[in-house]
């Protein structure tokens, strides 16, 4: 049994590689594929006081043809353990082609927001739900949104000493307008996360983002660090 094993340490790690690659290798070969690179960061300011800051940048192919470019930044308060009120804001600066053409405009946005978020354990899953209200100026318009965020975590290598570092993301995020096409954006994701220690955890999945009458689909590398 003990000679086994080694074996299939290498077998489980060569898949989980290739599972790995394989949404690259799909951009690599002409897909229409969007990526969006993204760090979410969150300082530890005392055990009630925290700053969280953000950067997304995302593209409409694997990299290089910019669709927008997103910074985020905010104050956080813990209420309890597991429960957050967080104050922010944010700048989002858009590409966005011109009808068919291969032209593309700019579009500003300044974003204020609030939200809260609360954590909790069904059994071996973790569940993260996050409120949020935005107040968005957009260029010479002013638009409000509210979002839902249901996110699972589900651990691959569960043992009882809590050192699980490889495990399954999903989440599903609703966008809803507050006016009368109340319908914005619904966002879906699947995806692989491994943690390597409390402060620094990666994820990489698969996005799809639909709209009432569109829809795209993106990868995700994204990087937790808490510090």
């Amino acid at each position: 049994m003990n000679r086994r094993r080694p074996k299939n340490k290498i077998n489980k790690i060569a898949a989980l590689t290739l599972v790995l690659l394989l949404p690259f290798f799909a951009l690599g070969q002409g897909s229409n594929l969007g990526n969006w690179l993204i760090y979410i960061g969150n300082k530890k300011l005392n055990s009630k006081w925290n700053i969280h800051n953000e950067v997304q940048y995302r593209n409409y192919n694997a990299i290089g043809d910019l669709e927008q470019l997103l910074l985020r930044t905010g104050v956080g308060y813990n209420l309890t353990e597991g429960n957050n009120l967080l104050l922010g804001y944010g700048y989002i600066l858009s590409e966005n082609y011109i009808g068919e053409s291969d032209d593309k405009v700019s579009v500003n946005e300044h974003r204020i927001f609030q939200q809260f978020t609360t954590k909790q354990n069904v059994g071996k899953v973790s569940l993260s739900h996050r409120y949020r209200f935005e107040q968005r100026f957009v260029e010479s318009d002013f638009k409000m949104r509210l979002r839902y965020f249901l996110g699972l975590k589900i651990p691959l290598q569960y043992k009882e000493g809590g050192n699980n570092p490889l495990y399954v993301s999903l989440y599903n995020e609703i966008f809803l307008n507050t006016e009368s096409s109340v319908f914005d954006r619904n966002r879906v994701f699947g995806g692989l996360g491994y943690k390597f220690s409390d402060n620094l955890r990666f994820e990489l999945g698969y996005m799809n983002q639909f709209f009432e009458k569109s829809g795209r689909d993106q990868i995700n590398l994204i990087a937790f660090v808490n510090l």
